[in-house]
């Protein structure tokens, strides 16, 4: 009975499998060593990562961060290697899936012990530096905003003198006798110069609040360039983080003071006194109608001041009503902490450092798509159909060699058969001689 020959499909598909294998036979031979590299290259970042994170950099640091380093180098390495191994060559569903959730669940575990360390090394002093520049646009807002409040405030000096003058005008007015109808320096004109010079008074006091909320300003950009500076300059960032934290804290004096140095308080206070605190004179007219004219005007003017006071508390009111700068703080961070605080900022590298220790992944795929087509063109082919001249010969040798062994073994069992030697021929005796008879 003849065999059913090999069909012209299952020839093509035999072929394309040896030819994935003599490929996969070349890579195999460098892909150990490419895992390596790596793993090695992972662990380096690694190592830099870990000691950022250290604050001691003696002896005892060095081999806690290579020692870190090296586990996750050695783990990277194992794991991969399994699975490059394990999971092309399986072949059931349910393996397939445990396996992938195995890799799922180990590349989780290598981006929480490698990757982020691995980012860190890569943009961490990056990140610090944003870090340093968000609290310098933090700290300007801050500065801008007490200014602007400060400057609000010195703005009420001008309500300030516009209620002065509007008491001088009207002490002038009684003066003349054109608000009383009497004209002299009597009760009403005491009463509105009493006002008059209080608010003299609370102008002056604005008014030298000025120059020291100019040169506060001045003195918070100042610190600001120098700031701004520290977050580009060349060096350890470790260093220049040292020397914007100082600066900070004497930015946030600055802002402090521009609060203290706002005049609304003063002001809305000055506004609720002015009506309320009226040292009423005595009333010095000759007559009494003299005396009920005074007092007439003594309530108007209380009525003036009454309104003009109301309008100043709501001017110094609106200032107060203003939002106050946000309390900035500068807080120190380390170049772990920062890549993950700005992870948006730095993608890229965030995707290297993923990237590096995840390759691995990519060239299991690959695997298992090839060992899935050699299968796939093995399969319909018999064992017998897919030898190959070469490996019918050696198959060919061996089988020669296994029985000249086993021909050697049953020459060894076989019992021999005995030897019987051939007989010697047997010489006739010798005749003893005879004596001659006398």
């Amino acid at each position: 009975m003849t065999e059913p020959k090999l069909s012209r499909a299952d020839a093509q598909g035999l072929r394309h499998a040896k030819e994935l294998e003599g490929h996969i036979s070349i890579l195999d031979s460098f892909t150990g060593t490419a895992l390596g590299v790596l793993a090695t290259a992972s662990g380096i970042y690694t190592y830099l990562g870990v000691s950022s994170l250290l604050d001691d950099n003696g002896a005892l640091s060095f081999f806690a961060a290579f020692a870190y380093s090296l586990a996750v180098s050695v783990g990277i390495f194992v794991f991969w290697s399994y699975l490059l191994r394990l999971l092309p060559a399986v072949r059931t569903a349910a393996a397939r899936i445990g396996l992938l959730l195995s890799m799922a669940l180990g590349s989780l575990a290598i981006i929480a012990m490698s990757s982020w360390l691995n980012a860190a090394a890569l943009a961490g002093a990056a990140a610090v530096e944003q870090h340093l520049a968000k609290t310098v646009q933090d700290y300007q807002g801050s500065l801008e905003r007490a200014h602007t409040i400060a400057i609000s405030a010195q703005s009420l000096e001008r309500d300030v003198a516009r209620v002065r003058q509007s008491f001088n005008d009207l002490s002038e007015q009684e003066a003349t006798g054109n608000l009383s109808g009497i004209a002299g320096r009597g009760a009403v004109f005491r009463v509105l110069r009493q006002k008059s010079e209080e608010l003299q008074g609370l102008e002056s006091q604005i008014a030298s609040q000025t120059p020291l909320v100019d040169a506060a300003f001045v003195q918070g950009n100042q610190i600001l360039s120098r700031m701004r500076a520290l977050t580009v300059e060349t060096g350890s960032v470790e260093t220049r983080s040292v020397e914007f934290s100082e600066e900070a804290v004497r930015l946030a004096g600055i802002i402090t003071q521009l609060r203290q140095l706002s005049v609304a308080p003063l002001v809305e206070r000055a506004a609720q006194d002015l009506s309320a605190s009226v040292v009423l004179p005595e009333l010095d007219g000759r007559t009494a109608e003299v005396r009920d004219g005074q007092q007439a005007a003594i309530s108007s003017v209380l009525g003036v001041l009454a309104q003009r006071a109301e309008t100043l508390e709501k001017a110094a009111s609106a200032v107060l009503a203003m939002a106050p700068p946000s309390e900035t703080t500068y807080t120190p961070i380390s170049t772990a902490d920062a890549v993950i605080l700005y992870a948006e900022n730095f993608v890229p590298s965030w995707a290297g450092a993923i990237a590096i220790d995840l390759l691995p992944a990519v060239l299991v795929f690959i695997l298992m798509v090839i060992q899935g087509a050699i299968r796939a063109g093995r399969e319909p082919v018999g064992i017998e159909d897919g030898l190959t001249l070469a490996e019918l010969r050696a198959a060919m040798q061996g089988l020669r060699e296994v029985e000249e062994a086993m021909d050697r073994q049953s020459e060894r069992v076989a019992p021999k058969e005995e030897e019987i030697p051939a007989p010697h021929p047997v010489e006739a005796p010798t005749p003893l001689p005879t004596k001659a008879k006398s």
